[in-house]
């Protein structure tokens, strides 16, 4: 028992980084041009005679990428549902995708899960409940869903990281707007800490603490 136990706890504290989703598509080429198209950058598109082909592209900011090919995948095309793409702007991810050329619903939100579809983005502002949806040629369904501040545990307290100049200067420009309602509550006054306040307000919203006041 002890031994499985070391063994289990020494299996735990290995990295294990989901990189790689299988899209299953009836035309390759389509799709390429497809995904090409949103702007996704091309990582690989090889080929081994008639019988495989794998070409993989990666959303603008993600770690991890798709697949789709021949020989990939035995699942039907257009099966793959509820794929999530991560925003920290709803409203400005499907402008950008529209301006790409993908057909994109509306935003809309849910007071809570399982809830019903509600139009718009969540008044609050809250993480988690905004959303919009679009598909590929085939029909593979893709789901943005905006979170801004995350919920405790989901990332590692002591680490803090950015995966894109955007997602960097929307939590700056968040922080900036806390941080002068934060002066107004200190009398007005300049507050020449404002890079160290910057930086904790970004550190706790992006790690799910409790906001500096």
């Amino acid at each position: 028992m002890l031994e499985t136990a070391v063994r289990t706890a020494s299996a735990r504290s290995l990295d294990m980084k989901l990189e790689v989703i299988a899209v299953p598509v009836s035309d390759v080429d389509r799709a390429k041009n497809f995904y090409g198209g949103l702007g996704w950058r091309l990582d690989a598109d090889f080929v081994v005679g008639d019988v495989f082909r794998v070409v993989q592209f990666t959303p603008p900011g993600s770690s991890g990428s798709i697949h789709f090919g021949k020989g990939i995948t035995s699942a039907g095309p257009g099966s793959a549902q509820g794929l999530f793409l991560v925003v920290s702007d709803i409203e400005a991810a499907r402008a950008d995708l529209i301006a790409h050329g993908a057909e994109v619903s509306e935003v809309f939100h849910r007071a809570g899960p399982g809830q019903p579809a509600i139009s718009g983005r969540d008044p609050e502002g809250r993480s988690y409940v905004s959303y919009a949806t679009f598909s590929d040629p085939d029909g593979n369904g893709w789901v943005l869903q905006e979170i801004i501040a995350r919920l405790p545990g989901r990332i590692d307290g002591n680490s803090t990281s950015f995966a894109s100049e955007a997602d960097l200067a929307a939590a700056m420009r968040r922080a900036s707007v806390a941080h002068g309602e934060h002066e107004q509550r200190s009398g007005g006054e300049r507050d020449e800490n404002w890079p160290d306040w910057y930086a904790a307000y970004m550190a706790a919203e992006q790690t799910g603490k409790p906001l500096p006041q």
